[in-house]
């Protein structure tokens, strides 16, 4: 497998990833709580991010990784087991994975840099790469603009979701 369909397939399960996670935070707090509105919009932007790499792994013959219905779990709990914390925690979810999202897509656009103008160049990952990180980034400051730093327990939330992203980054890239 090649290192660039190893990251087609870790970016599309973490978008994936996204788009559970704010499914769970959403249906337990439906449109009625602070930052839905918010939360619901950058939900569809991952669903945009999540169908492109679709259209690219189906593009390139990537499988996705084996682990996606244990993302979908995952996912989804962790959505709903912040937003039952409150809306400062879902924020504070978000913050804690675009955190991670953005180490990440960043480390993938500084190995593509490298290849430019090699046989390895991918200027149309690169270019889907950055523009989904700026969206990344624009969730993070969003999320830490509506209070994710007053969440209960903010340091070993967001410790605690950032280990858990990293842990399901590598292993997507894998398995």
């Amino acid at each position: 497998m090649t290192d660039r369909a190893q990251m087609i397939r870790v970016d599309q399960a973490g978008e994936y990833g996204a788009t559970r996670i704010y499914a769970g935070q959403l249906a337990v707090m439906g449109d009625r709580a602070p930052h839905s509105g918010e939360i619901r919009a950058m939900a569809e932007q991952e669903a945009g991010h999540k169908a492109e790499f679709d259209a690219l792994m189906a593009k390139r013959g990537v499988r996705p990784t084996a682990l996606q219905p244990i993302w979908s779990v995952a996912g989804y709990a962790l959505g709903a087991a912040t937003a039952l914390i409150g809306p400062e925690a879902a924020m504070a979810c978000t913050a804690a994975v675009e955190t991670e999202i953005d180490r990440h897509y960043s480390r993938q656009l500084e190995k593509l840099a490298q290849d430019r103008g090699t046989a390895e160049d991918d200027p149309e990952l690169a270019d889907m790469i950055e523009r989904f990180r700026e969206d990344e980034r624009a969730h993070h400051d969003a999320a830490i603009a509506a209070g994710a730093e007053r969440a209960p327990a903010y340091p070993l939330l967001s410790a605690a979701i950032r280990f858990g992203c990293r842990a399901a980054i590598r292993l997507s890239e894998k398995i």
